[in-house]
């Protein structure tokens, strides 16, 4: 059972690239999770702080994947495993959702979305930087229409330098988790990726603890509403979805679950108009839809595998 890592016994077998009930559901469940939490850290910014923010969503996610790896087992990486995840858990972990945090303080929940949903292109840049893969002319030029869709929402007109900044923000964030996925290739060769996510983000949060005086200085002035919002998205949107999340990448593969992804900044604007009443502006509707247009056809039509000489 150990082995196993609490797998269902009736799932069907898997299949590289091909979707059984069970992976949709469980890609489908991270997805709208995710989608939710930029709705949610934006909530949560209202009553604490970017830093001790993410350190009170990641230590209780911590305690949850924590309390798992112990009843289902699940040990630490390997030895001469641990330095790697720990510097890879700093970049994807660590500054990805700190930089988010501290960027989502000006930028609507929305609109930092849509920046985020540029992370294929991002991860596919840097994985031709490492050898790992190579992007044909369309790849080019998605790449160039996704990333000019970007900066049409950072830069825009009629945007305040406060947005900028944040958005700047927001895109640094995005550039840490295409290196947290680049990066941690490797790692998933020698782990499994339930094993790796749930270390990844436990150390991850460790730096986080620089922020506990903060944290505690405002914890008890907090309202209840506040508790309840970092309770969900410590549980849901960070704990479970990662564990949903890795469950279906064993099954069907990156690829194919990446391809999901593209519907994120839909369900994550949806959501923040349900829950903050947030709009999204016509500029930011417009650099999100060339964004995602590039993010789709360097996903489907620019990427090559590396060549092996």
């Amino acid at each position: 059972m150990s082995r196993q890592y609490f797998l269902a016994r009736t799932a069907p077998q898997p299949t590289l690239g091909q979707w059984d009930s069970w992976s949709l559901a469980a890609a489908a469940i991270t997805i709208l999770f995710w989608a939710s939490a930029f709705a949610g850290v934006r909530s949560g910014l209202q009553e604490f702080g970017p830093g001790p923010l993410a350190l009170y969503r990641f230590a209780v996610a911590s305690l949850a994947l924590g309390g798992y790896a112990l009843v289902a087992r699940i040990p630490p990486p390997p030895a001469r495993l641990l330095l790697p995840v720990v510097l890879v858990s700093l970049v994807g972990i660590t500054a990805y959702h700190l930089l988010l945090n501290y960027g989502q303080v000006t930028v609507p929940a929305g609109t930092a979305s849509i920046i985020i949903a540029v992370v294929p292109v991002m991860t596919a840049l840097l994985s031709l930087a490492l050898g790992q893969e190579r992007l044909s002319p369309l790849g080019w030029l998605g790449s160039l229409i996704s990333l000019g869709g970007v900066l049409l929402i950072v830069l825009g007109r009629g945007q305040s330098m406060d947005f900028t900044a944040g958005a700047l923000l927001v895109l640094g964030s995005a550039l840490a988790s295409a290196l947290y996925f680049v990066l941690q290739k490797p790692l998933l060769a020698q782990v499994r990726p339930i094993q790796f996510t749930i270390w990844s983000i436990i150390t991850g949060t460790l730096p986080m603890l620089v922020f506990l005086p903060e944290l505690l200085q405002g914890w008890a002035q907090a309202p209840l509403s506040a508790h309840l919002t970092v309770a969900y998205i410590a549980l849901f949107p960070a704990a479970l979805a990662y564990l949903t999340w890795s469950y279906a990448i064993s099954r069907v593969g990156a690829a194919a679950c990446t391809n999901l992804m593209y519907v994120t900044p839909v369900l994550a604007t949806l959501i923040a108009y349900l829950w903050l009443g947030e709009r999204p502006t016509e500029m930011t509707l417009l650099g999100g839809a060339i964004a995602l247009g590039g993010v789709l056809l360097v996903n489907t039509l620019g990427r090559r595998p590396a060549r092996v000489d």
